[in-house]
């Protein structure tokens, strides 16, 4: 299926476009010493380790800029035995870091992208989108049995409809559990017995450190990954050049064309937008196929089966 040619208004919004090359960058713009940036964060291990890996790339880029974090618990991290449809979807992981963005709390706040829908919210832009880590969904068994050997009528834990959908297709025996919880919590149920297998994102696991748990990595002819997944956003104000600026320096120009695309594809359809966003089930993911040519693998189950 051709990819759509222009992408989402986020990613035109990113300043690195401007710049060929990092001493270029640095000959046009050059932050203040006595500038400073302050990211919201959520509380969980993963979103603390993907806020000091930006600040990481940050800093790297930029010697001497300082960075701190503000920790915000959001509704979802907050309402955690409850579907996420249910309490509004994904963007209940953002809509409090948002908040703190447009107060001027915070100058920056780091999300998984996944969990960001895929339309703008007023007066905030997407400024950078770091290298991907793999896109892949992984199952994590306490036996370390793969999809095909897990037992018939096997317990799996996922929240998921586009997991579901997918696992299904696979194995229809499967008992779908709900799941909720950080991923270290999700692997330490798992591995209490509470569930026979769990899907998850390879790249929480590996931020983490927590890869040995893996007991299966998914090719994408069995599940295709969120739009997204395995990228990091990083948002700030629009109005904010200075940051919108410092940020350019750690965005991702191919990893940024491929989520578009993803997420070009989630739009066109109608998803991303807070609860409707999953009952759309959706899977696609973007292929790099030469110079200026890109495509889309898709799942898109029919509706009721």
């Amino acid at each position: 299926m051709p990819v759509p040619t222009r992408q989402p208004p986020p990613y035109r919004e990113t300043a690195s476009a401007k710049y060929k090359s990092a001493s270029q960058r640095h000959e046009l713009f050059w932050p203040a010493a006595s500038m400073k940036l302050i990211f919201a964060t959520r509380p969980s291990a993963l979103a603390r380790w993907q806020t000091a890996h930006v600040i990481n790339l940050l800093q790297t880029a930029w010697p001497g800029l300082e960075c701190s974090e503000r920790i915000i618990t959001t509704s979802g991290d907050r309402n955690v035995d409850r579907p996420l449809p249910e309490i509004g979807g994904k963007g209940v992981f953002t809509a409090e870091l948002e908040t703190a963005l447009l107060s001027g709390e915070v100058q920056a706040a780091v999300h998984s992208l996944k969990d960001l829908p895929v339309e703008d919210t007023p007066g905030i832009v997407l400024a950078a989108i770091p290298e991907r880590e793999s896109a892949f969904d992984v199952l994590v068994s306490a036996d370390r049995q793969t999809l095909a050997d897990l037992p018939a009528a096997a317990r799996v834990g996922t929240c998921s409809l586009r997991r579901t959908a997918q696992l299904l297709a696979s194995r229809p025996d499967l008992t779908i559990l709900p799941l909720r919880g950080n991923v270290d919590s999700r692997v330490r149920k798992v591995m209490a017995g509470e569930y026979d297998a769990i899907v998850l994102a390879y790249a929480g696991l590996s931020r983490l450190g927590l890869q040995s748990h893996i007991s299966e990595t998914f090719p994408l002819d069995v599940m295709l990954p969120a739009p997204g997944q395995g990228a990091l956003a990083v948002q700030c104000r629009a109005e904010d050049t200075e940051t919108i600026n410092l940020l350019a320096a750690i965005h991702h120009p191919e990893t940024a064309a491929a989520v578009g695309a993803e997420r070009a594809f989630l739009s066109g359809l109608g998803g991303g937008r807070g609860p409707v966003r999953q009952a759309v089930v959706v899977a696609p993911i973007a292929e790099d196929r030469g110079p200026h040519r890109m495509g889309l693998q898709v799942v898109l189950p029919e509706r009721g089966g």
